[in-house]
C-alpha cells in the first residue's frame, strides 16, 4: 500500500520462540487474554470465517472476516472497529501478521491498513499494536507480561 490514498502501521519484532509457538499465542483465546488485556478472538481460525475481538466485559471490540490462513506462516484479517462510531464509520481495513523463522527466533510483521488517507482507524491501532505486541514477546520470552493494564 503505497499510494497517498491509504494509510499504514507496520510492527515488526523478533520472538524468541518457534513459529508453531507463536501461531499457537497468536490464535489461542485463553493464551490471548493474558497479552491482550484480557480481549479475545472468537473465531474457527477457518479461511472465509468471520471473527470477532472481544473484550473482557463481553463488549465486541472489532471484527471481520479471515481472508487468508496459512499456518503457521501468514493470517490475513479484514477489519473493522465496533466500539467507535467514528471509526467503524470507515469500513473495512486489513491486518495481516506473518512470521518467519530468523535464527532460533520469529520474526513478526504485523501489517494494518487502510485504503484511505489518515485512517482513524490506522491512527489508533498505531497505539494498541505496540503495548500488545510487547506483552505477547514478554510472556513467550519470560512468562511474564510487559504491561499489566490498559
Amino acid at each position: 500500500m503505497s499510494n497517498a490514498a491509504s494509510s499504514q502501521f507496520v510492527y515488526v519484532t523478533y520472538i524468541r520462540t518457534t513459529p508453531e509457538r507463536l501461531w499457537s499465542a497468536l490464535t489461542t483465546p485463553e493464551f490471548m487474554r493474558q497479552y491482550w488485556f484480557d480481549a479475545y478472538f472468537d473465531t474457527d481460525w477457518k479461511q472465509g470465517s468471520p471473527w470477532k475481538l472481544v473484550f473482557s466485559d463481553g463488549r465486541l471490540a472489532d471484527s471481520g472476516k479471515i481472508v487468508e490462513i496459512d499456518p503457521p506462516k501468514r493470517l490475513a484479517l479484514e477489519w473493522r472497529n465496533e466500539w467507535s462510531p467514528e471509526i467503524k464509520d470507515e469500513g473495512y481495513g486489513r491486518c495481516t501478521m506473518d512470521l518467519e523463522p530468523v535464527d532460533g527466533a520469529v520474526k513478526l510483521t504485523v501489517t494494518h491498513s487502510m485504503e484511505r488517507p489518515e485512517s482513524k482507524l490506522v491512527r489508533a491501532v498505531s497505539g494498541g499494536w505496540p503495548k500488545i505486541l510487547s506483552n505477547l514477546k514478554s510472556l513467550l520470552e519470560t512468562g511474564s507480561l510487559a504491561i499489566s493494564s490498559k
